[in-house]
């Protein structure tokens, strides 16, 4: 079977390796759609903390069953999506319902080698039926699920002031759940197209444009916004340390801070402004079933743009050729997907 596999950062290569064999309670998926990451962009520019190569990239999964054992929940011929996080069952956190968090986690594509390749042996319980969406859409699910649980540990309710910091995939999809919970929503980044997407297409309330002139701009217009008071929830999806320390400042009094990106560096605040606000600071790691559920059911309500998000479409054929210019801000990506 064909795999595309990243040698090294800088370099992939389409390659020949062995049909997997599924074992007891294992599934064997044929794999037909891969959505592509900022985190197989970074893997690509060598810019991954949890990783070694070479690596088969690939964790936003969907295909059909090609062989599952009895009593699993999908049969061959079943769409599927997958949920790529192998977790222990075990540990403290598995222990507490925590999988996304489980502490010896291996992430498809990241830890282990992924989707992009033909075939593919997974855990029973890594697979769910999807016969009533399209290849494409269950494909999107993972990342929409990374949104929809940051979204859901802050807890935003109805009416309030949520601003998103970053409007790439992983923001844009924490604009979507923040506004299906009925939050008022603004959004800031340095790239007017994909705040252009975020107001026609997503529905923000306000966008504002990162100000690099070394002002401040953009934070009087949020704070504006906000009538000077700040926002109930901040959420940043920027995977910038200087940034992610910023955001801090644009939290309410009472408000909630979440870290949906990851660094591999520290990140530093000026403890009399956290303390005063009585901030809640949060990490949000990867999605829980209920997570991906939530988006299954929205996307099932039609309450997901899934066509504005999918701006690009590959072929893994051809993919070690047509994955660099993902990179290209000109290009315009948001999603891209790759077709088996």
């Amino acid at each position: 079977m064909r795999a595309v596999v990243c040698e090294e950062p800088g370099r992939l290569a389409l390659a020949e390796r062995p049909m997997p064999e599924a074992g007891p309670g294992e599934v064997l998926v044929r794999v037909k759609r891969i959505g592509v990451c900022g985190t197989d962009l970074h893997i690509f520019t060598g810019n991954q903390p949890y990783l070694s190569y070479p690596r088969v990239m690939g964790h936003e999964l969907s295909g059909i069953v090609e062989a599952a054992p009895a009593g699993a929940r999908v049969k061959a011929g079943d769409q599927v999506y997958v949920m790529p996080y192998l977790s222990c069952g075990r540990c403290i956190a598995c222990r507490a319902g925590k999988t996304n968090c489980c502490t010896s986690i291996r992430v498809l594509g990241v830890h282990t080698d992924g989707g992009m390749t033909d075939y593919l042996v997974l855990p029973q319980a890594n697979v769910f039926p999807a016969n009533d969406i399209s290849l494409d859409q269950a494909a999107m699910i993972e990342f929409l699920a990374i949104s929809a649980h940051a979204v859901a540990r802050a807890d935003v309710q109805a009416g309030a002031r949520v601003l998103v910091v970053g409007a790439g995939p992983i923001g844009m999809a924490a604009v979507i759940f923040a506004r299906l919970r009925g939050g008022r929503v603004a959004v800031l980044d340095g790239r007017p197209d994909r705040l252009a997407v975020c107001e026609t297409a997503l529905g923000a309330d306000v966008t504002v444009t990162l100000d690099t002139s070394g002002g401040d701009a953009d934070a009087r217009r949020l704070m504006e916004w906000t009538d000077g008071e700040g926002f109930d929830a901040v959420f940043d999806a920027t995977g910038n340390p200087k940034a992610m320390e910023r955001g801090l400042d644009f939290v309410a009094h009472g408000g909630t801070y979440v870290l949906v990106s990851i660094v591999n560096a520290r990140i530093s605040f000026f403890d009399p402004e956290f303390h005063k606000r009585e901030t809640t600071l949060l990490a949000s790691r990867n999605a829980t079933p209920a997570d991906f559920q939530t988006v299954l059911d929205a996307m099932r309500a039609g309450r997901i743009p899934t066509e504005a998000l999918n701006t690009h479409k590959l072929d893994l054929a051809t993919l070690p050729d047509t994955f660099p210019g993902l990179l290209d801000p000109a290009a315009g990506v948001i999603k891209a997907i790759v077709a088996c």
